[in-house]
């Protein structure tokens, strides 16, 4: 591992943590790939003049973020840097190519059900109409990064399940022509459930970021509505806030 790491004893911040810091920015620019090894606990120690638990805490924390992985017999691997999410009109294939996780979408649900009392109220559509259902579950370098459950008005566009597995949903709507123009919003979390569990290789009951927007087109027409789950060891939502004169 070929990386100018130092740490400054007359800092007050810990030892462990300048190390992680440092780790951590070198992941997330890129100097240690996806799949690289870390090298040996003790070899890194010497070479920076740390204790070995030291050395082993600052490893953990990375662990405990998702971006490393030890793996028995290998090491301890970098795993995938975490996709930090602008606030802005986008969708999570975008995000995910953009970041250079390189998307993938498994598609569980292409069917028409009956609008729910809050899907109906968030189309504008008629409760108990038909309504487009679409359940995906989206993945980044073969790791699955979260849970999206889509609901369109009927007849919007052509739903074709190959082509949600190739390409994002935004991307069908703009080649549909429809221009997407703005969305409400709100972010949560909660603990996960049994099946999402499952679906995102966690814990039941373990911590999960939700998002849930409904999309306008330039009309003022209501074309989607989402609720999706996220992996926060590996995703994340970034906000630029501005002071209010």
């Amino acid at each position: 591992m070929a990386l100018d790491l130092r740490v400054d004893r007359g800092s007050p911040v810990p030892l462990y943590f300048q190390l992680s810091q440092q780790l951590e920015a070198a992941i997330e620019r890129g100097a240690l790939t996806p799949g690289s090894l870390l090298g040996n606990e003790i070899e890194l120690a010497a070479r920076l003049g740390l204790s070995r638990p030291t050395v082993r805490q600052a490893i953990q924390s990375l662990v405990d973020k998702g971006l490393l992985v030890r793996r028995r017999g290998v090491g301890t691997q970098v795993v995938h840097s975490q996709v930090k999410r602008p606030l802005e009109l986008s969708s999570l294939y975008d995000d995910l190519e953009a970041a250079g996780q390189r998307p993938a979408t498994k598609v569980l649900v292409n069917t028409v059900v009956p609008a729910s009392t809050e899907v109906a109220a968030a189309l504008g559509l008629p409760e108990g109409g038909d309504v487009h259902r679409v359940e995906r579950l989206r993945l980044a370098h073969g790791e699955p990064m979260a849970y999206l459950v889509n609901h369109l008005p009927p007849g919007l566009l052509d739903l074709d399940t190959a082509r949600l597995e190739a390409t994002g949903l935004y991307r069908m709507m703009r080649a549909a022509g429809i221009t997407l123009h703005s969305a409400r919003q709100s972010i949560g979390a909660r603990g996960a459930t049994p099946a999402e569990a499952e679906r995102l290789t966690e814990g039941e009951g373990a911590p999960l970021l939700t998002m849930r927007r409904t999309t306008y087109d330039d009309t003022g027409r209501a074309v989607e509505y989402g609720d999706h789950v996220y992996r926060p060891a590996r995703y994340s939502f970034e906000f630029q806030l501005l002071v209010r004169s």
